[in-house]
C-alpha cells in the first residue's frame, strides 16, 4: 500500500449477490441506516462504529441505499437465507472463513476440531493438549 492510497474496507468481507439474512432467533440484532456506497457500510461494520454489538455481517439494500448491519452471518444458528434481488450480502471473511491464516491468532470460524478429529483449544493453554 503506497502513499496516499487508501485500503478498500470491502477487502475484509466475502461479498453474496442477491441475498439477505433473516434473522429467527429474536435476540440477534441488525442496525439499519441510509448510505451512499457499500465502502461506508464496510467501513463502520469493521469498526462497529454506532452498533451495540460485533457486525459480523451487513447487507446493502441497492434500491433504497441502506445498509442493514448484522450481529449474525449465514454461519449463525436462528439465520436463514432469503434470495433477493435488491440486497447483496458482505459477510466478515473472518467469520466465514473455515481455515487458519498465519498463526491463527485472529481465526473466528465454527471449526473447532482437527482434520484428524482432536478438540481445538486457545493458544495459550495446555489443556486439553500439550502443543
Amino acid at each position: 500500500e503506497g502513499k496516499g492510497k487508501r485500503r478498500n474496507p470491502l477487502h475484509d468481507f466475502k461479498k453474496t449477490g442477491e441475498l439477505m439474512l433473516i434473522k429467527v432467533n429474536r435476540t440477534l440484532e441488525v442496525k439499519t441506516k441510509l448510505l451512499n456506497t457499500t465502502e461506508q457500510c464496510a467501513k463502520r461494520c469493521s469498526r462497529n462504529k454506532g452498533l451495540s454489538f460485533t457486525c459480523k455481517a451487513f447487507a446493502y439494500d441497492r434500491v433504497t441505499k441502506r445498509c442493514h448491519w448484522l450481529s449474525f452471518n449465514s454461519l449463525t444458528n436462528g439465520v436463514r437465507k432469503k434470495q433477493d434481488h435488491a440486497f447483496d450480502l458482505y459477510e466478515k471473511k473472518d467469520y466465514v472463513r473455515n481455515c487458519i491464516i498465519g498463526k491463527g491468532a485472529d481465526y473466528k470460524g465454527t471449526i473447532s476440531v482437527t482434520k484428524s478429529g482432536i478438540q481445538c483449544q486457545a493458544w495459550n493453554s495446555m489443556i486439553p493438549h500439550e502443543h
